[in-house]
């Protein structure tokens, strides 16, 4: 098998294609699309959007692939969002001093506190129970956004306090502090996942749960372990949005986010059926949707059009990938390849 037969075969192969045709397409549309400039002090430019407004759906995806890999799906993260961002804006509307340091961390504590309590329940009905997943996540997805508007009366709270602005707005180093937060959570995972137990652990779940009970590992407690880490992802990712319109809109913060999620895990070649998982290919997904919403505006794409291409693109990347797919297109190359002759000496 030749080298560049071997690289079409890679999971991630046609994703990062995607990626570089995206980002080709926007280029060639606006020449300036991905120069990076430095004002102030801070790096501004196309790939440093890209970045940055990748940093709320990596968020949610990380928690999305651990979820992923134990067999289940959590619809719940937009509404978990939601209500993180209820929490904290009115916590800090209703303190006498909103830009204070100590307030901003006291009310995100308190939205934190509160996601944890969510992705405990989550686990308890998946872990303990035994529901099926779609079904228990399913409750929060639709009672979550309701529980939101109920904390901030059913309107759109809004606040002033450049603190928690600074979260998605702020840079440190150059870069955005929200592409920072979600790197940085980003490498916490790769690391524990893959030089500790835990993937290893969170994989043979997924593959065969029974058998991973059988052998002594805790199966319940992975579980549970996931829902909660994927709440708490939800939960910072929710602290972005809010702070990015300094507002909270239970109405439509992080609406079909979990949907973007499932398709970056997917897209990254983690398989819905459970098992193996692939934060890296997780990021890259993320970068392709990212990168693709962004290049829908620059291209000049209709509004009335952007779903469909963007479903369109999407649906093509997943067949690309897709085993039955590329072993046919395998078997079309040995077909269309030149049969060696051999001369008589």
């Amino acid at each position: 098998m030749t080298g560049l037969a071997q690289l079409t075969r890679h999971r991630l192969f046609w994703p990062i294609v995607a990626l570089f045709v995206l980002l080709l397409a926007s280029t060639l549309k606006h020449h300036t699309f991905i120069e990076v400039t430095i004002r102030d002090g801070h790096l501004y430019g196309g790939p440093i959007d890209i970045l940055r407004r990748s940093s709320i759906l990596l968020l949610v995806a990380l928690g999305m692939t651990l979820v992923i890999a134990t067999r289940g799906i959590d619809l719940s993260v937009g509404a978990v969002m939601a209500i993180a961002g209820a929490v904290t804006l009115s916590q800090i509307a209703d303190s006498p001093d909103p830009g204070s340091l100590t307030t901003v961390a006291l009310a995100m504590a308190t939205g934190l506190a509160v996601c944890l309590v969510i992705g405990v329940f989550n686990g308890f009905l998946v872990a303990v129970l035994g529901i099926q997943p779609i079904i228990a996540t399913l409750v929060l997805m639709t009672a979550g956004r309701g529980i939101a508007m109920l904390i901030t009366g059913g309107q759109i709270t809004t606040v002033t306090s450049a603190p928690y602005k600074a979260l998605a707005s702020g840079f440190w180093l150059g870069l955005p502090i929200a592409a920072l937060i979600a790197g940085f959570f980003f490498a916490v995972v790769a690391v524990v996942t893959r030089r500790t137990a835990l993937g290893v652990l969170i994989e043979s779940v997924g593959i065969n749960p029974v058998a991973s009970r059988l052998a002594g590992v805790r199966a319940r407690t992975i579980i549970w372990t996931v829902y909660v880490l994927c709440a708490l992802f939800a939960c910072i990712a929710g602290f972005l949005q809010s702070s990015n319109i300094m507002a909270a809109d239970s109405n439509n913060a992080g609406l079909f986010i979990e949907l973007d999620a499932i398709l970056a895990v997917v897209i990254g070649g983690t398989s819905l059926a459970g098992g193996k998982f692939s934060l890296t290919g997780t990021l890259v997904g993320v970068l392709v949707i990212t990168t693709l919403t962004l290049s829908i505006t620059v291209i000049g794409i209709p509004v009335n059009a952007v779903s469909l291409f963007k479903a369109l693109v999407v649906i093509v990347v997943c067949l690309l990938q897709s085993p039955v797919v590329q072993h046919k297109l395998r078997a079309r190359r040995r077909k269309a390849a030149p049969v060696p002759v051999e001369v008589p000496a």
